[in-house]
């Protein structure tokens, strides 16, 4: 085929000859030459022109979607994505989660994920539904592995968020849906399951209304709930879908069931006021007592979904193919596309000025990694594209580090496999082998210096010590947690200075579980675990003023260092957890000595001497000094500041901060008595308590330190019949007799070594 230049009458030549993404029933090459994958367009003389005003790459990035689902635990995210792939041609048969029939869902690619029939790493894949692609994120609903779900948010458009039509808005319901509201993602959600017994979407929608302040109304209703579950009505179109086939995959379209129409149209008017609230178009025909057409009011969801303003509320049952497919036809009608979304970058040259990236292929490369795994061939590294395009064989500069790096491989993922590409564009989540960077690293072609914001990383609450159980295997074993720190950042390795034992630290017991599992089955590499330690903090309550002098003489040049100040606590809510403020006048001490004497205090802080724990929440104010021409030094200064340190640190009063965990509780109410007197055992706080058909739901704040083995003691109270979900919530201060008992416990054990 002879070439032709790029003019303005070829347009989208460009992007035909290089695109195979959206389409699986690729258009004739004449057509494609003119038009890229647009197969069902008539091609005539306005077509040509209006292909001729658009970029090459308009057309491609209006039918991508990259999407997010997330839900708490066993609501039926991994079942809504094995569906999704199944319709959309992915794969050609259904497994269940738990992998019963020896095979799993092609999403929990992990052995222990089948065996335990839940999500640990969220994983990522593409399908093409009606000529669009979909990029989804199947992420964990444990919140031990929040983590998994923060950089997942952190670089979709849109999300689904799954609720199960039983539980209804649980704990994790509420910690994903603030997490998309940190990261501006505008969403669908789905009331799954349906079909068991005592599901009632319409309590979960005013749940979601009135415990996620959704503003947000049934774009669906059901035909029949639990065993009578048959179909569904579309409110936009005004359709009913009644799912047929042995897995659910003919939609046959009927008119709408007699029986229900006057609910069905008054569920139409409660969408058509509830998004007229926020959308000035639909308010206007709404108010003059206008016809809204299905076309006007799918605009108006649009726009309102986009603005995170409505959320538009879907149904159906994943687990018995029902409400799927109308499912997708939302994520294409109202999740945004990747030029519909504002994303910034932080430009290095300029002061961390904030840039609004285009969003376009057209612009300089701008990617972001937000996940690494260890693979069969090295490292793996997830970017999301947001603007550029990268190209098997480029080179590409990681803006954190400053290092140039050849992309020698680039992969689009489906869960586990991988599939070989030349090229991506902005709005597309690729991976790229051998490329050494962290979590977290901006990507560019090296004519802008931008970064993307970092996303939110939880602090890990609770310990372990763990030691192999044989010393050959010392290597292997070094590897594994070194390989887990960079996957995982939640996830920290320390050693304990006082024992030498190697302390892993995470956000739970089965955070750590699994790890520790991991490295046996993936490492061949059996380990001891300590007792799980609760990571406490250590903090000031009061202002201390300290003034102290380090010389030490012993022939030669001496040591000589004196620093003023004071350390007080930090205000209630403070962002940063230590400040370091140098407040002389003059030169009392040269300002190349200052950098040391915060490195001092840093460092004293790392240990209090209370319990040996990293103290928080402090101030520390440098006021006065003096130097000594010859004998100071930077070594100097920074000991006079950690003995500073520990002179003032027990006149500030400190206090032992621990972690406190909100804990959900859904148990039958016949034992309400018993478990609300065990959390007052445990010394929790109930803060809240409600009733649930026959269950009663309690909320409470329960220190860590008393929640190990609790799901052994719910068991027992509750016949086997009570759950729970805790969450990191705070540290805060332990009572006076805790103090006292977890000061005299370290005295002991420093006693003994």
């Amino acid at each position: 085929m002879t070439r032709i230049p790029r003019s303005s009458t070829t347009p989208s030549l460009l992007y035909s000859l290089y695109s195979k993404t959206t389409s699986p029933q690729s258009p004739s090459p004449i057509t494609a030459l003119l038009f890229g994958n647009c197969s069902t367009r008539q091609y005539s003389a306005g077509n040509l022109a209006r292909a001729a005003k658009e970029p090459w790459w308009k057309e491609s990035m209006d039918r991508l979607r990259n999407i997010g689902i997330s839900a708490h635990i066993d609501s039926g995210k991994t079942t809504l994505t094995e569906r999704i792939l199944f319709y959309t041609g992915r794969i050609h048969e259904i497994h269940e989660v738990r992998g019963r029939d020896g095979v799993g869902a092609k999403m929990d690619s992990m052995d222990l994920e089948r065996e335990k029939g839940i999500t640990i790493q969220s994983a990522a894949t593409y399908c093409t539904w009606k000529d669009y692609q979909v990029n989804i994120i199947d992420t964990p609903g444990h919140v031990d592995f929040t983590i998994e779900v923060e950089r997942a948010l952190r670089v979709l458009d849109g999300a689904i968020l799954v609720l199960c039509s039983v539980g209804g808005v649980q704990s994790q319901s509420i910690t994903v849906d603030r997490q998309m509201r940190r990261y501006e993602v505008p969403r669908l959600a789905f009331i799954n399951k349906l079909d068991r017994m005592g599901a009632d979407p319409w309590k979960v929608l005013n749940q979601a209304r009135a415990k996620l302040r959704h503003h947000s109304a049934a774009v669906q209703v059901p035909i029949g709930l639990e065993e009578e579950f048959k179909g569904l009505v579309d409110l936009v179109e005004m359709k009913t879908y009644y799912f047929q086939g042995t897995s659910g995959e003919k939609v046959v379209t009927a008119e709408i069931p007699a029986d229900i129409e006057a609910l069905v149209a008054e569920k139409r008017r409660e969408l058509i006021e509830v998004v007229s609230e926020v959308d000035d178009k639909l308010a206007e025909l709404f108010l003059n007592d206008e016809p809204i057409s299905s076309v006007e009011l799918q605009e108006a969801i649009r726009r309102a979904t986009i603005a995170r303003k409505f959320v538009p509320v879907f149904m159906g049952s994943a687990f018995k193919n029902k409400g799927v497919q109308p499912l997708l036809d939302g994520v294409l009608s109202y999740l945004p596309c990747p030029i519909e979304v504002s994303n910034y970058a932080l430009d290095q040259r300029k002061n961390e000025e904030k840039i609004t990236l285009s969003g376009t292929p057209d612009g300089p490369l701008v990617a972001l990694a937000f996940k690494l795994e260890e693979g069969r061939f090295g490292q793996l590294t997830y970017l999301r594209v947001y603007e550029g395009v990268i190209r098997k064989g480029d080179f590409i500069i990681n803006i954190n580090t400053g290092k140039k790096i050849k992309v020698p491989r680039l992969v689009r993922m489906h869960s586990d496999e991988m599939e070989d590409i030349q090229e991506a564009h902005a709005g597309q989540i690729v991976a790229v082998f051998g490329v050494d960077c962290a979590s977290g690293d901006t990507f560019t072609d090296g004519s802008v210096r931008y970064t993307m914001t970092s996303m939110n990383v939880p602090e890990p609450v609770m310990s372990l010590a763990v030691q192999p159980v044989s010393k050959d295997s010392g290597g292997q074993f070094s590897k594994a947690l070194n390989r887990f720190q960079r996957e995982d950042p939640t996830f920290r390795v320390g050693l304990d200075a006082e024992s030498g034992q190697t302390i892993i630290s995470g956000m739970g017991e089965l955070h750590l579980d699994i790890y520790v599992e991991r490295i046996r089955r993936e490492y061949k590499v059996d380990a001891t675990v300590g007792k799980p330690r609760v990571n406490f903090r250590e903090t000031v309550t009061q202002h201390a003023e300290f003034d102290y002098l380090h010389k030490k003489q012993s022939g030669g040049q001496g040591q000589y260092g004196r620093v003023t100040g004071y350390v007080e606590p930090l205000p209630p809510g403070s962002p940063t957890k230590f400040e370091f403020d140098n407040m002389i006048v003059g030169q009392a001490i040269p300002s190349n000595f200052i950098p040391a004497i915060e490195k001092g205090f840093k460092e004293a802080a790392n240990s209090g001497s209370l319990i040996g724990h990293p103290v928080e929440n402090l101030r520390v104010v440098l006021t006065d000094g003096a130097s000594h021409a010859v004998d100071s030094s930077e070594l100097a200064f920074k000991l006079a500041s950690i003995y500073a340190f520990r002179q003032c640190y027990t006149a500030s009063r400190p206090v032992i901060l621990e972690p406190v965990m909100l804990v959900e509780l859904k148990f039958p109410t016949e034992f309400q008595g018993t478990v609300a007197g065990d959390i007052n055992k445990r010394k929790g706080v109930i803060v809240g308590n409600e009733q649930d058909g026959d269950d009663s739901i309690i909320i409470a704040h329960v220190p860590l330190n008393n929640m190990f083995g609790y799901s052994t003691s719910l068991r027992s109270m509750t016949q086997g019949k009570g759950e729970f979900t805790m969450e990191y919530k705070e540290h805060s201060p332990v009572s006076h007799d805790v103090q006292m008992q977890l000061i005299n416990a370290y005295k002991a054990n420093k006693e003994a070594e």
